[in-house]
């Protein structure tokens, strides 16, 4: 079974720049496509970003694209979203996924791991 854990979240100013990170133990990430997600208090979880398993292919949401970028490395087993120009109403919970299969998908009910999730707060 595969174990993933969130780092890398914290406060920035609106502006700023994150990234968070993703590590997985228990298996190897490089026969699973990875999405990262996040969550408010209240409100579903929403997609932000996807990446298959060779990295061949990502896909965004458009409330992040151009600003953020997801990346992988297969070698150390960590997958990564870079976030740049952030806003604070990207203020909230980032966790992130695995969907075992080269193809990935925009939907929390297609991953089968989750990792617990990193708090990001971006301040105005």
């Amino acid at each position: 079974q595969v174990q993933l854990v969130e780092s890398g979240g914290g406060l920035v100013q609106a502006g700023g720049s994150l990234r968070v990170s993703c590590a997985a133990s228990g298996g190897s990430l490089s026969s699973y496509s990875m999405g990262w997600f996040r969550q408010v208090p209240g409100k579903e979880r929403e997609f932000v970003a996807a990446t298959t398993s060779s990295a061949g292919s990502t896909y965004y949401a458009d409330s992040v694209k151009g600003r953020f970028a997801i990346s992988r490395d297969n070698a150390k087993n960590t997958v990564y979203l870079q976030m740049n120009s952030l806003r604070p109403e990207d203020t909230a919970v980032y966790s992130c996924a695995a969907r075992p299969g080269i193809i990935f998908s925009s939907y929390p009910y297609a991953y089968l791991y989750w990792g617990q999730g990193t708090q990001v707060t971006v301040s105005s």
